[in-house]
C-alpha cells in the first residue's frame, strides 16, 4: 500500500513539475529590470536585475512599433520584437510582444515558438493563418482568413504560419506568453543547419531527391 501512495504522490509531483516548468516561472518581486552589469544584481530567468530603487520608466518604455518594417526579402515580411532584449523592464513578466508588416503575397513562413503562446491582431490587410497540431492528433491543419480586427491564437510550440492574400499591405500585433518567446523558422532550421544535416538523411525523412535537399540547403 505504501508502495502505492509512494508512487501516485510520485507521478502527481513529475507532473506538477511538467506544468509548472512549461511557461515562464511567475515573479518572485514587482519588477526585476534586466541589465548586463552583474555587480550589485540578482541573476534571475537569464537576465541580472538592477536594484528596484534604480528603475526608471525607461525600463518599461519602446518606441517605433507604428513604424512600418521593411519588407524587400525574398519572404516580403518583417518582424519588429517588444521582448525583454528591447524592453529590459519584462524581465521575469513572462509577456511580449511583436509587429508583423507583410508586403503583398508576402509570408511569416512555418515555425515554432518553443516557449510561448501567441494571439495575432490584424491591424491592416487580410491574412490567411494557422497552425498544425501534433502528430498525437494527426497533424490536422487549423486556418483561417483574418481581416482587419480579428485575432487568432497560436499554441505554444505548434507549427503556424501567416500569409498575406491581400494586394495591400498587411500588418498585424502580436501578444506571446513569455518575455523571451524564441523562434524556429521550419525550413531554415531543417535546410539551413550549420553543420548542415546528412542530405541523404534528409531526402530519406522527406522523400526527396538528394539532389533536391542539396540545392535546398544551398538556399539556406
Amino acid at each position: 500500500m505504501r508502495n502505492v501512495q509512494f508512487l501516485t504522490g510520485f507521478a502527481l509531483l513529475i507532473l506538477a513539475s511538467s506544468l509548472a516548468s512549461a511557461f515562464d516561472p511567475s515573479p518572485l518581486q514587482d519588477i526585476c529590470v534586466a541589465i548586463d552589469e552583474p555587480k550589485n544584481a540578482v541573476f534571475v530567468n537569464g537576465k541580472f536585475c538592477k536594484d528596484p530603487k534604480l528603475a526608471r520608466p525607461g525600463d518599461f518604455f519602446l518606441s517605433g512599433l507604428d513604424k512600418p518594417g521593411n519588407t524587400a526579402n525574398r519572404l516580403g515580411f518583417s518582424v519588429k520584437n517588444a521582448n525583454v532584449d528591447q524592453i529590459p523592464g519584462l524581465n521575469t513578466l513572462g509577456i511580449s510582444a511583436v509587429r508583423i508588416d507583410y508586403a503583398p503575397y508576402g509570408q511569416n513562413p512555418p515555425h515554432t515558438h518553443p516557449r510561448a503562446t501567441e494571439i495575432l491582431t490584424v491591424l491592416e490587410g487580410t491574412l490567411y493563418v494557422g497552425f498544425v497540431t501534433s502528430n498525437q492528433l494527426n497533424n490536422t491543419l487549423i486556418a483561417k482568413v483574418l481581416k482587419k480586427g480579428d485575432a487568432f491564437v497560436f499554441p505554444i510550440g505548434l507549427i503556424h504560419f501567416q500569409f498575406n492574400i491581400g494586394k495591400t499591405n498587411a500588418v498585424a500585433i502580436a501578444a506571446l506568453s513569455s518575455q523571451n518567446p524564441g523562434v524556429i523558422t521550419i525550413a531554415n532550421s531543417v535546410f539551413g543547419a550549420n553543420p548542415p544535416i546528412n542530405p541523404d538523411f534528409l531526402a530519406k525523412a522527406f522523400q526527396l531527391d538528394a539532389d533536391v535537399v542539396k540545392d535546398l540547403e544551398a538556399k539556406f
